[in-house]
């Protein structure tokens, strides 16, 4: 049976590779994808909505969809302060999944971060965690909670940060072996594909995917 879907953040790293993804899944009828502002995506079963997510009236009017994907965030540099980015990366995907879940979506998506946690000392890591244990009250069918490490690919803006651990951390990463595997980084592409592969299998009521396991069932596309 064809599955109809929704996305938001298909203009990010992660997201922007998900909505590729789906659009040559052929077991995907429609998708719907929340926009700030029109893309240059043009393809015959896609429909962009044009989003403000701080209006709460958007979130009644959302289509009746099988698959929700959440793939908001940003960084506090960006948002311009602590309040703002946390109603980036959590308000929103927060609202997002209580008005999917009253529209009779049984099946949500969300990427968080390894290291998530609700009680950690790490303002990013915090909001996270908060985040997951907000999703987990609702009660869907099937939540799967991604927790990537560091994403490597081209991201629009930039993050020095990143590009300085980008460039340190593969050398190295040999040595993670064992539960240390997960600290790894990962293409952001292989995240989006983790979560594709992921969407199709039948899996418990909350699942939380860490990045070498995301790697894994990417992998698992590849050698097909």
């Amino acid at each position: 049976m064809e599955k109809t879907v929704l996305i938001a953040g298909a203009s990010g790293l992660v997201g922007s590779h998900l909505l590729n993804l789906l659009l040559l899944d052929k077991t995907i009828d429609k998708i719907y994808s929340l926009v700030r502002r029109p893309s240059k995506v043009k393809h015959e079963k896609l429909q962009e909505i044009l989003f403000d997510f701080n209006l709460s009236l958007n979130y009644q009017n959302l289509p009746p969809v099988d698959y929700g994907f959440c793939c908001l965030g940003t960084t506090i540099k960006k948002a311009g302060s602590q309040d703002a980015f946390k109603q980036v990366d959590y308000s929103y995907p927060l609202q997002l999944a209580q008005a999917l879940k009253d529209n009779n979506c049984e099946n949500f998506h969300v990427i968080t971060s390894l290291g998530a946690d609700s009680k950690s000392s790490v303002f990013y890591s915090k909001v996270k965690g908060e985040l997951e244990e907000a999703l987990k009250n609702i009660e869907f069918e099937s939540l799967s909670i991604y927790q990537p490490s560091l994403l490597l690919g081209e991201r629009k803006e930039s993050r020095i940060g990143e590009k300085i651990a980008m460039i340190l951390m593969p050398p190295f990463e040999f040595l993670l072996q064992g539960q240390l595997k997960k600290y790894r980084s990962i293409k952001a592409i292989d995240v989006a594909k983790g979560m594709l592969v992921n969407s199709k299998e039948k899996t418990q009521k909350i699942k939380t995917i860490l990045s070498n396991e995301i790697k894994e069932l990417a992998h698992s596309i590849d050698r097909k």
